[in-house]
């Protein structure tokens, strides 16, 4: 658990006003990250991110990933903004009502053995009231490279959820995903997880997973998952319970995601009420990878 003081210095810098960096950690190396800089209404940098578009035809959702500027843009003040927005052209409570944004990263990393991977992100969402947000589902996650690959599939891949919220709900979820759909030994399709409370929900808040690899077991190894510098979840490789499944988890090439959903199977579609536009968006300040 982190002390508070450590909480602190988080929670401080992430109500920073001034140019955004990740912060430093005594003990960590700053080993990849995204600040987001440059001007606004431009894309992000797409030597570092693939900017994903179409219908994923995934979990019942509605939109359509779009590179459009209105979806996926720069802040100009070293944000990344990705903004749903109802489509015009189709019905809004209908599968294609929605366009919306997604990011996925080029850059892949390996937790190393000996070692701790730190994954972190700065977050925050848009204003509008939870009662505007229904069907709106923000995500800050990870899949083993592995899908990317000939023969790669979900959810022998891994999949490490960081944060996902549903509906404006003040409660992030950690989840982890693994071996074979359906059941298996994560559940699948629910996935093994924890909630956590939200304060001031749409203030910026810093969400962390840790891969611990410095045991010398991999039963002993370890996920955890935190929020503004408080551990709340953690999945040891013993829970796992094999290694093959835990190698691919915590072992193995992974890719960063960005995006906001619209509507699917577990937030339920938008509703009359649920409104688009910043109000609705996810907003990054950082994303980064540390090691010790």
């Amino acid at each position: 658990m982190w002390s508070p003081k450590v909480a602190a210095a988080v929670l401080a810098f992430i109500g920073a006003t001034d140019a955004w960096q990740p912060p430093t950690y005594s003990g960590w190396n700053l080993v990849w990250t995204d600040t987001f800089a440059g001007n606004g209404g431009t894309s992000p940098n797409q030597g570092n991110w693939n900017i994903i578009t179409g219908n994923l035809n995934v979990n019942a959702e509605q939109e359509t990933y779009s590179s459009s500027t209105a979806n996926v843009q720069l802040s100009g003040g070293s944000t990344l903004q990705l903004v749903p927005w109802r489509d015009s052209s189709k019905g809004t409570s209908t599968f294609g009502g929605w366009t919306s944004g997604r990011l996925e990263s080029k850059y892949t990393f390996t937790p190393q053995a000996g070692r701790v991977t730190r994954l972190e992100a700065a977050i925050r969402f848009g204003s509008n009231a939870q009662a505007n947000k229904q069907g709106i589902w923000p995500a800050f996650w990870m899949l083993g490279d592995s899908l990317r690959q000939p023969g790669g599939s979900w959810p022998n891949c891994g999949e490490i959820d960081i944060m996902e919220t549903v509906d404006g709900q003040a409660t992030g979820h950690g989840t982890l995903h693994c071996d074979v759909f359906p059941g298996g030994i994560c559940n699948e399709g629910n996935g093994i997880g924890g909630p956590v409370n939200i304060a001031n929900v749409n203030d910026w808040h810093a969400w962390r997973v840790e891969i611990d690899r410095t045991p010398s077991s991999w039963q002993s190894e370890t996920l955890t998952w935190s929020l503004d510098g408080t551990n709340y979840f953690q999945i040891t490789g013993s829970r796992i319970g094999n290694q093959n499944v835990w190698n691919n988890i915590a072992h193995s090439p992974l890719f960063f995601i960005l995006n906001v959903a619209v509507g699917g199977n577990w937030p339920g579609n938008p509703n009359s009420a649920t409104l688009d536009g910043y109000g609705s968006m996810m907003e990054v300040g950082y994303v980064a990878q540390y090691s010790t």
